[in-house]
C-alpha cells in the first residue's frame, strides 16, 4: 500500500508540476539554477576526472592482454557517454541535490508555508516546485556536457602515461566509431535521471509530516528512492534504447 502510495504522489506532484509550468516564477527557476547547477559544478567534474582516470586503468589491465589498445579511446568514451557518465551524474545529484530539495520543501511543509501559500490564493506548485524541476533538469543536462568533456579529457591524459596511447589515436578511434545515437543514448538517459531526481525529491519532500526529525528523514528517503529510481531506469532505458537506437 505504501508502494502505491508512493506511485500515486509522485504522478500527482508531476501532473501538478506540469500545471505550474504555466506561471512559472523565474527568480526562483534562476536561484535554482545557481543552487543546483553552478555549486554542483566543482564535485561533478571533480568526480568526472576521477572516472575517467579509473576506467582507463582498469581497462588497461586487460587491454594491453589482446593488444586492442586502439580502440581503447571508443570504449572508454562510448562507455562514459553511454552509461558510466549519466549513471554517475545521477547518483552524485541525488546524494547532493535531491537532498537539498527534499530537505527544503519539507522545512517548508512542516513550517506550515506551504499551507500559507494556499492560503493567501498562490499555487505552490508554480511558485516552487515547477521552478525546481526545471532547475533540477536544466542543471543535469548542462552538468552533463561538462563532465563528459573534463573525463574524456581525462581519459585521453590516462591512456598517455599508462599504455603510451597517442592522444590523437584516442580521440580519432572515438570519433571515427561515435554514432550520433550513442548521443543521443546519453541525453535521454541524463534527461530522465535528472527527471526522476527532482520528482521523487519533491515528492517525498511535500509528504513530511512532523517536527524537525521528518525534514532529515526526507533527505534521507530522497536519496535512497532517488538511487532506487536510476537504477531502475537505466535498466529500462538500456533494454529499450539498445532496440530502439540499434
Amino acid at each position: 500500500m505504501r508502494a502505491v502510495g508512493g506511485v500515486g504522489a509522485l504522478a500527482l506532484v508531476a501532473g501538478r508540476t506540469a500545471w505550474g509550468l504555466r506561471r512559472l516564477e523565474r527568480r526562483e527557476l534562476a536561484r535554482g539554477l545557481v543552487q543546483f547547477g553552478y555549486g554542483s559544478l566543482p564535485l561533478a567534474l571533480a568526480t568526472a576526472a576521477l572516472a575517467g582516470v579509473i576506467v582507463v586503468v582498469q581497462a588497461s589491465l586487460y587491454i594491453q592482454r589482446f593488444g586492442a589498445r586502439a580502440f581503447l579511446g571508443w570504449a572508454a568514451g562510448y562507455g562514459v557517454l553511454w552509461e558510466f557518465g549519466p549513471l554517475l551524474l545521477g547518483l552524485i545529484m541525488s546524494a547532493r541535490i535531491g537532498a537539498r530539495n527534499a530537505a527544503e520543501l519539507a522545512t517548508l511543509k512542516v513550517g506550515g508555508q506551504i499551507e500559507g501559500l494556499r492560503g493567501i490564493g498562490l499555487d505552490p506548485f508554480a511558485l516552487l516546485v515547477a521552478p525546481r524541476v526545471v532547475a533540477m533538469e536544466l542543471s543535469m543536462l548542462g552538468l552533463s556536457t561538462f563532465t563528459f568533456l573534463v573525463s574524456i579529457l581525462c581519459e585521453a591524459v590516462a591512456a598517455k602515461l599508462t599504455l603510451d596511447l597517442p592522444v590523437r589515436v584516442f580521440f580519432g578511434t572515438f570519433a571515427q566509431m561515435l554514432n550520433p545515437s550513442d548521443i543521443l543514448g546519453g541525453v535521454v538517459k541524463t534527461g530522465a535521471f535528472g527527471l526522476a531526481i527532482s520528482l521523487v525529491s519533491t515528492a517525498v519532500g511535500l509528504r513530511a509530516k512532523g517536527g524537525a526529525r521528518a525534514v532529515g528523514e526526507a533527505a534521507a528517503s530522497a536519496v535512497v528512492l532517488g538511487c532506487a529510481a536510476i537504477f531502475l531506469l537505466d535498466f529500462l532505458l538500456t533494454s529499450l534504447l539498445s532496440k530502439v537506437l540499434a
